[in-house]
């Protein structure tokens, strides 16, 4: 099995700035893509913005030029660098991954339990 624990969330000033970070550990043969997703109250869980192995990224429209996702390979982490942050970005923010746990096994898809972002005054 493979886990994800997110870390980095909390509440901040709309214009500020937050760092989420995301570690898989467990039984881990190879990662692949790793990406956010968020939920707002009320909504459906959407996308943010997902990364490739070899590092080519993918946003959605409401976060271009505000978010940055990034990986570290060599510590299987992949981070969302969130800037200028608007109230309409308050959600729960989710980690997501999809990963061998063996040589032999197909890709499945991995969730972390989620970290609360809150943007308001």
């Amino acid at each position: 099995q493979v886990q994800l624990v997110e870390s980095g969330g909390g509440l901040v000033q709309p214009g500020g700035s937050l760092r989420l970070s995301c570690a898989a550990s467990g039984s881990i043969f190879r990662i692949g893509a790793m990406g956010w997703y968020r939920r707002a109250p009320g909504n459906e869980r959407e996308l943010v913005a997902t990364i490739t192995s070899d590092g080519s990224s993918n946003y959605a429209d409401s976060v271009k030029g505000r978010f940055t996702i990034s990986r570290d390979n060599a510590k299987n982490t992949v981070y969302l660098q969130m800037n200028s942050l608007k109230p309409e970005d308050t959600a729960v923010y989710y980690c997501y991954c999809n990963a061998r746990p063996r040589a032999t096994a197909p890709l499945y898809g991995y969730w972390g339990q989620g970290t609360q972002v809150t943007v308001s005054s």
